[in-house]
């Protein structure tokens, strides 16, 4: 722990001078609350609001916080909340010799843990994509492009192979007439631009 403040204003002084990994930020707070100071930051850390009033759990996942605690806080619940902090702060800052194993993306205001492994392909949608898993029957549905989150998967395991769609290489069954057929029984096509694909699937 760097430090505590009981005003905002003195937290926001000394956010400014100084680099933090995560702030515990309580949302009912005198000339400034935690909720105006953090979409006052510029690059915010990871956010966890604490507060004894659920109504404010919408407005504080807008502004990208990482969890939201209830009071009285029980012991497991901050743990849990310490575990995610733990594991975002890695994903964002991997060892150069680890293979991340997960990713985390917000949907319907959460934070999701991603397994890697559970991905079967990714469907871009203009702003948006729709992760499909072996998981689940419905899609996760999250505000980021397809470049975006490609940026973050090990090109080792998924590619792109359409302006629309980027598939985890391992779940492709065949290919047949330029078009991937998927795990899940999904067909996709693939685009003239990425049809070294082929010759990618073949060497896996």
């Amino acid at each position: 722990m760097l430090a505590t403040f009981d005003d905002a204003i003195e937290g926001a002084a000394f956010l400014q001078e100084n680099k933090v990994d995560a702030l515990f930020l309580d949302i009912n707070m005198p000339d400034l609350t935690g909720l105006e100071l953090a979409s006052q930051l510029v690059e915010p850390p990871m956010v966890i609001f604490t507060t004894a009033h659920k109504k404010f759990a919408l407005e504080g996942f807008e502004l990208n916080a990482l969890d939201y605690l209830l009071k009285p806080i029980d012991l497991e619940r901050f743990r849990r909340t310490v575990q995610k902090i733990k594991e975002y702060h890695q994903f964002r800052n991997p060892d150069s010799e680890a293979k991340p194993t997960s990713l985390y993306v917000r949907s319907e205001y959460r934070l999701v843990r991603v397994a890697l492994g559970d991905i079967v392909y990714i469907e871009g949608l203009s702003d948006y994509i729709k992760i499909h898993l072996k998981s689940s029957p419905h899609p996760l549905l999250t505000l980021m492009t397809l470049k975006g989150i490609l940026d973050e998967l090990p090109e080792s395991v998924f590619r792109r192979i359409h302006r629309s769609y980027i598939v985890a290489i391992d779940q492709v069954q065949s290919i047949q007439n330029r078009k991937v057929q998927m795990s899940n029984g999904i067909e996709l096509p693939i685009s003239q631009s990425y049809g070294d694909f082929v010759e990618v699937w073949g060497k896996s």
